[in-house]
């Protein structure tokens, strides 16, 4: 007599600490970064957003171009800015629910 079988994937929880999210945060230079005075971060934040968007637009087109290496190097690229973006804006560290558009 054949038996039925429930298998159920196990998934580990991802953490909640911002320094897992964000390794960024473990960096030396990200303190410098945060010594800024705000308005200089504000900018600085708003300049990786934008590079964040350009890096990720160019991961794709090169990405639909056949071109996977620097597609990699793109998204690569857009991550980085936009960890280091969030590691030096307005509450810097927190975990956000709503993405910034």
């Amino acid at each position: 007599m054949p038996h039925s079988f429930i298998v159920t994937e196990r998934i580990p929880v991802r953490s909640n600490r911002a320094e897992v999210r964000n390794p960024i945060l473990t960096l030396p230079a990200v303190a410098k970064l945060r010594a800024l005075d705000p308005n200089t971060r504000a900018l600085l934040q708003d300049l990786l957003l934008e590079l964040q968007q350009d890096a990720r637009q160019r991961a794709e087109t090169s990405w639909r171009s056949r071109k996977p290496p620097l597609a990699s190097y793109w998204a690569a690229c857009g991550v980085y800015a936009g960890h280091i973006a969030r590691a030096i804006g307005p509450g810097a560290g927190r975990i956000r629910s709503a993405r910034r558009g």
